[in-house]
């Protein structure tokens, strides 16, 4: 429910935009028909056709630049800004795609663009300052706000409670308390037994009961253990979390806080790879594994015949995995190990001079060839360049009940390589899963382009210096 009214919220701002930029084309044409139409004619359009194709690029820009990312009660001084970036952008691609023809002078292509630019910088920000004014409007009177629990029974959530209530331009409807230790609140705090709406271990009922939007995380300094505990448990992608810092988090400079109306809220885990950056990933991962897979065909062969030759069954080795949001997928490999390799013990790790690996597969993990086929899951989409491993259903199912936040790992493609395998050990305990997942999550918290590019060279490196395994 939570997504479909940030869908219902994406859909009718950029209508709105769409709108407003063929109004910006008609007032640009307007003042200036003239030298628009000299223009126009030479590339043999009409300035009616021009004016929607010109508003489908600058959403296509709007999008990349992050326009439709957060919509609701933002800032109207930080959208404006967003909104400038994003139209003296594009207006600059609009501005060298001009000079290619000669209809008219250099100087006034530039006068021109100029005015193009101000008329859909106005009418857009001006449209978007707009929006958000009424939005602040009905939020003050308690409408179009998001459905929100606070987690903790303490003075700490009171304090959030009342701050809410104070401030319905913060956009969050309190329905009510979810208990973390079992105990009823202290009510001479100002917290009934009727507000506690349940206990920490019900929250994804409480969620789907109430279609929560918003959750609160509000625990007493004390308490400040069962964090990790209380951000796993509400793990959900659909649901936004936030955090009420205490002195020591906000003094200690560990923490990026919004702070509105007096209230620090931190968000956990926010989006941080803008559209763009995940556009130019999945580019680079269609555009690399096509190439790695043509160049690699007489590898492929050469390698699929010493692999039947050293061992009996199939060159390719299939195996359900579990990558982004949950969703299993089969995974491509050559086989490195004996058939059958599991019947006896069951799912167990791989681990260092596992005598179930083959002659061949010994050299295939050190070298890292047997990853080959797995470009073609990067291809498809079930797996990214770089990101977590992806593992199998019988251990993710183990890992998660073990290891807090492990399913945080879930949120992005798996990767045939990843921060993990670059950083840390191989081993086959449940330690060194732990310490994998930091890392893991370190990446998925820092995700970019530029940390995908360090990545990718390590692990070059690696396979020079033959340390894989």
């Amino acid at each position: 429910m939570g997504n479909l009214k940030r869908y219902n919220e994406v859909i009718f701002t950029s209508l709105l935009d769409f709108l407003i930029l063929l109004a910006s084309w008609f007032v640009f044409h307007w003042y200036h028909s003239e030298d628009l139409n000299l223009i126009l004619k030479e590339v043999g359009l009409n300035f009616v056709n021009t004016g929607v194709l010109v508003s489908i690029y600058w959403m296509f820009v709007f999008v990349l630049t992050g326009l439709y990312k957060k919509l609701y009660l933002i800032s109207r001084l930080d959208e404006f800004i967003t909104v400038l970036k994003a139209t003296s952008i594009g207006v600059l691609f609009l501005f060298f795609i001009g000079l290619v023809g000669d209809a008219v002078s250099v100087d006034e292509q530039k006068s021109l663009t100029i005015f193009y630019w101000g008329t859909t910088l106005l009418l857009v920000a001006f449209n978007r300052f707009l929006v958000r004014t009424i939005q602040r409007y009905y939020a003050r009177r308690g409408k179009g706000l998001h459905k929100t629990v606070i987690i903790g029974t303490g003075n700490a959530a009171k304090t959030a409670y009342d701050d809410l209530i104070r401030n319905k331009t913060l956009g969050m409807q309190v329905l009510g308390f979810i208990q973390v230790n079992g105990k009823m609140p202290d009510e001479s705090i100002g917290i009934s037994s009727e507000e506690v709406i349940g206990h920490l271990d019900e929250i994804r009922s409480i969620i789907d009961q109430h279609q929560i939007q918003d959750v609160l995380v509000a625990l007493e300094p004390e308490r400040r253990q069962d964090l990790v505990s209380v951000i796993s448990k509400v793990d959900f992608p659909d649901v936004t979390l936030k955090l009420l810092p205490d002195f020591y988090q906000l003094v200690s400079g560990l923490n990026k806080t919004n702070q509105i109306f007096g209230m620090p809220l931190v968000e956990v885990s926010p989006e941080p790879m803008p559209l763009w950056e995940k556009t130019a990933k999945r580019l680079l991962d269609i555009v690399v594994s096509i190439v790695a897979l043509l160049i690699s065909i007489p590898f492929v062969i050469i390698i699929s015949i010493l692999v039947r030759m050293n061992s009996e069954g199939p060159a390719i080795f299939r195996q359900t995995r579990v990558g982004m949001n949950g969703r299993t997928f089969t995974i491509l490999k050559f086989r490195t190990m004996y058939m059958n390799a599991e019947d006896e013990t069951g799912p167990t790790w791989a681990k260092e001079n596992d005598p179930r690996v083959t002659k061949v597969g010994y050299w295939l993990r050190k070298l890292r060839l047997d990853e080959i086929p797995q470009f073609l899951n990067v291809l498809i989409g079930d797996m990214s360049l770089v990101g977590p491993r992806p593992e199998r259903p019988h251990f993710v199912k183990q890992f998660s009940q073990q290891i807090p936040l492990y399913t945080r790992r879930l949120r992005v493609r798996p990767g045939i390589t990843g921060w993990a395998q670059v950083k840390w050990k191989y081993g086959g305990s449940l330690d060194t899963v732990r310490e994998k997942t930091k890392y893991d999550l370190f990446y998925i918290e820092n995700i970019s382009l530029k940390m995908d590019a360090k990545i990718l060279i390590n692990t070059v490196l690696t396979i020079i210096k033959g340390k894989g395994q």
